[in-house]
């Protein structure tokens, strides 16, 4: 390993807003981006003809670029994209980064704004998929005092 190379794998490499370790292969890297999956990454490695296995400290800056307008704009599957038939647009869409939660809390806003059963799950903090809440789901439930236990001082003053 040539020392310049060393060097670049100690270096933090920042792809679509997120600090990502230059010792990370790429593979694994590409995970650490919200919005992008195992599968996501796979397909990014593939399509840009990019080796899994080599480090993100070593690509260079065309490469890092070329990465990021293919993870905002991806020409593959409609099945890999994390946004299919988007409310506003209808189409297909992949949202990465700080745009992914941007969106998200729309969509739980306009669930809460519309008052569907998802909605008003969200709003009284429970879960919405069905899971059962007797015993689970404590946190969302106000304090409770308990019995107070009779200590030793107590019990003299009786």
């Amino acid at each position: 390993m040539k020392p310049e190379q060393k060097l670049n794998e100690d270096r933090m490499v920042r792809i679509l807003a997120k600090d990502i370790e230059g010792n990370q292969g790429i593979y694994s890297g590409l995970t650490k981006i919200k919005g992008i999956s195992w599968g996501m990454a796979n397909a990014i490695c593939r399509k840009l003809k990019i080796d899994k296995k080599r480090k993100i400290g070593s690509l260079n800056p065309d490469e890092i670029k070329n990465i990021t307008k293919f993870a905002e704009n991806p020409s593959m599957p409609s099945y890999l994209k994390n946004r299919r038939k988007d409310f506003e647009t209808g189409n297909d869409k992949h949202i990465v980064g700080g745009a992914l939660e941007l969106q998200k809390e729309f969509d739980i806003k306009r669930l809460k704004k519309i008052k569907n059963y998802r909605g008003m799950r969200h709003s009284s903090n429970l879960p919405l998929r069905g899971q059962r809440t007797k015993s689970n789901f404590r946190r969302n439930r106000a304090r409770s005092v308990g019995i107070k236990k009779k200590g030793k001082k107590d019990e003299k003053k009786a």
